[in-house]
C-alpha cells in the first residue's frame, strides 16, 4: 500500500510581501487543499490560483478546497473559486469546496454563486461527493465506449 503524507506549501509573493500557507494533503483519489490563513485577500488570488491550477497537471486531478481555518475572503477570491471549479468541471475533474464559514455562505449567497457551486459541511462528505463522481465518470465512460 502506498503512503501518502501531508505536505505543506508555502508560497511567498515578493512584490506585494506576502506569505500564504497551504497544506497540501494528497490522497488516492483527490488531493485536499487547506490554506492555513485566517483571512484571504485579493491580493493572494494569484498564490491560490497557482495551487489549484497545479491539481490539474497531477495525475488525478480531482481536488477539494478546505477553507476550514479561513474566517474572511474577500469577493475577487471567492469568484476566482468559482472560475476555478468550473474549470475543473470543463475539464471533466471534480472540484469541491467545504467548511465553510456562516459569513462565507452569505458572501457566496450575496454574489449569485452559492447555488451554481459545489459545496459541502464537511471535508469527508467532499470525500464522497469527489468519490461519487469518479464513479458517475466510469459509468458514463462505459456508456460512452458501446
Amino acid at each position: 500500500m502506498k503512503y501518502l503524507f501531508p505536505f505543506f506549501l508555502f508560497i511567498f509573493n515578493i512584490s506585494n510581501n506576502l506569505f500564504m500557507n497551504v497544506k497540501i494533503d494528497t490522497k488516492e483519489k483527490f488531493c485536499v487543499i487547506t490554506p492555513e490563513e485566517t483571512e484571504i485577500t485579493a491580493n493572494m488570488t494569484d498564490e491560490l490560483y497557482k495551487s489549484l491550477s497545479f491539481q490539474l497537471s497531477k495525475p488525478i486531478p480531482h481536488a477539494i478546497l478546505n477553507l476550514k481555518s479561513v474566517e474572511k475572503i474577500e469577493d475577487a477570491v471567492l469568484t476566482m473559486i468559482y472560475e476555478m471549479q468550473q474549470k475543473y468541471y470543463n475539464d471533466n475533474n471534480s472540484f469541491v469546496i467545504c467548511a465553510l464559514n456562516k459569513n462565507i455562505l452569505n458572501q457566496l449567497e450575496a454574489l449569485e454563486l452559492l447555488d451554481t457551486m459545489n459545496i459541502t459541511p464537511s471535508e469527508s462528505e467532499a470525500w464522497d461527493i469527489v468519490q461519487m463522481e469518479e464513479i458517475e465518470r466510469e459509468l458514463l465512460n462505459g456508456f460512452d465506449e458501446n
